[in-house]
């Protein structure tokens, strides 16, 4: 995918994903705006193809819609934090950042849900109290795991059929 097209098509995705495609989004006023962004940003460098892709390589990891709707949600958060860092008297950017907003507004627990997952990555399993905590919730976990997992549950012996030869 080419860099002019890849923050189109996150763009898309993520209004996709947060069910504003199609309903009161323009994508063709949005993709000028787009443009305009990357003028303002000298996206068209070399350099930014170095190195690959930022977020449309991540999306594909993520493949349940629940899943992507939380990786969405926190790619919206960093756009709207890069995009109150720049000019927001110009009307593009004012736009794009109106969009993006009105997006994360429409899913308020996906940041909290990212965070979740930042705060697992943060616990000192090397601490004996933390350990001990973990051990007490380990079948209340598995528990979990089996409800949520198909691939996890037995499945019912069924009587085996004897040949009739």
């Amino acid at each position: 995918m080419t860099c002019q097209t890849s923050s189109l098509f996150v763009l898309s995705v993520i209004m996709i994903y947060f069910g504003r495609f199609g309903n009161s989004l323009n994508l063709a006023q949005l993709e000028g705006d787009i443009d305009k962004l990357k003028a303002d940003f000298n996206a068209s460098l070399s350099e930014v193809a170095d190195g690959g892709s930022i977020f449309t390589g991540k999306l594909t990891n993520w493949t349940e819609r629940n899943e992507k709707r939380i990786i969405l949600s926190q790619i919206v958060s960093m756009y709207l934090e890069m995009l109150e860092k720049t000019d927001t008297s110009k009307k593009h950017v004012r736009h794009i950042f109106e969009e993006l907003h009105t997006l994360k507004s429409s899913l308020p627990d996906g940041l909290n849900k990212m965070k979740d997952l930042i705060d697992l990555t943060k616990i000192q399993m090397s601490d004996l109290t933390i350990q001990r905590k973990a051990v007490n919730e380990l079948f209340g976990v598995l528990q979990k795991l089996v409800e949520t997992s198909p691939s996890f549950k037995r499945k019912r012996s069924q009587p085996q059929r004897r040949c009739k030869c």
